[in-house]
């Protein structure tokens, strides 16, 4: 088998001034997509975030606390944001990986029954460079999704936008059609891959929920604060040439009861603010290959 191509070299640098021109839906100028991360984390393993540090700075495992913390999100902050979303009737995309529709079939059920877009998040949460089997993963992720609401997922976002040379490569061997990772562009851009192109659709490290609470440290209103920063220069923008937005949240948070409420109130905002269009992450990607074709 050939080496894959390094990530850097796998898409051509392209200024967004130098774009076709793009129609957006209902004569709307930009897009906004909101992503819902929902994970299963094993309480034999290390955690994939913690908000406790262990006494003396030892790593301590079963790590209770930090995994209670996750915990609470499923159990409860989930119901936050279900409940703000669907008060706005705004349909986004469920992140999750594979595993939770065993562990968390209740939250993974309420997801499905709102009419919510299903994207793989892999197995369970990791990064996919510590994965024995990244195909394995990757086919088990769609097989429990499939399985769950009856048709394969089309997106995928990896566990902390995780990627080898390798792993876009075998999402579209498993026919995954549009990927979360490379938050690299304000449009949709295609990744030629060994076996067909696959989309990027814009997600974000700014305007998601674990970069400004979990590592920046800031109050929950910077989720407001900056997401209207954010969605009125893409805005302004988009007047010229079209942008697409995305909001990511987790529950355990953004829906902690001191950060709900910022949310709501982005959410009105956003849906609010004339000619922004709300859309799934696989409602973007279809829109973008209508207007411009997979390369080849």
């Amino acid at each position: 088998m050939s080496q894959a191509p390094l990530l850097s070299q796998r898409v051509a640098y392209s200024a967004i001034v130098d774009r076709p021109k793009l129609e957006v839906p209902d004569g709307g100028r930009m897009l906004v997509w909101v992503i819902v991360n929902i994970e299963h984390w094993d309480i034999a393993r290390a955690m994939p975030r913690t908000v406790l540090s262990p006494p003396m700075g030892q790593p301590l495992l079963p790590d209770l606390p930090n995994w209670a913390w996750h915990e609470y999100g499923m159990r409860v902050g989930f119901w936050r944001i279900f409940d703000a979303l669907n008060k706005l009737a705004i349909v986004p995309t469920l992140a999750l990986n594979g595993q939770v529709c065993q562990t968390y079939p209740r939250v993974a059920q309420a997801a499905l029954g709102a009419g919510w877009e299903f994207m793989g998040h892999s197995h369970v949460q990791g990064p996919m460079h510590k994965l024995d089997d990244q195909r394995q993963a990757i086919a088990d992720t769609v097989k429990a999704i499939r399985e769950f609401t009856g048709k394969a997922p089309l997106g995928w976002e990896s566990p902390g936008l995780t990627e080898t040379n390798e792993t876009i490569d075998y999402l579209a061997e498993a026919g995954i059609e549009y990927v979360a990772d490379w938050v690299f562009d304000d449009q949709p851009v295609w990744i030629p891959t060994a076996s067909r192109p696959v989309l990027s659709v814009p997600y974000s490290v700014e305007i998601n929920d674990i970069p400004m609470m979990a590592l920046q440290h800031h109050r929950g209103t910077e989720m407001l604060e900056r997401g209207i920063e954010q969605i009125d220069r893409l805005w302004q923008e988009s007047a010229a040439i079209p942008r697409v937005m995305a909001i990511s949240v987790h529950p355990y948070i953004t829906g902690a009861p001191h950060r709900i409420a910022a949310f709501e109130r982005l959410l009105e905002y956003v849906q609010a603010k004339p000619g922004v269009v709300i859309r799934t992450g696989a409602e973007i990607s279809a829109w973008y290959r209508d207007q411009v074709p997979p390369p080849g």
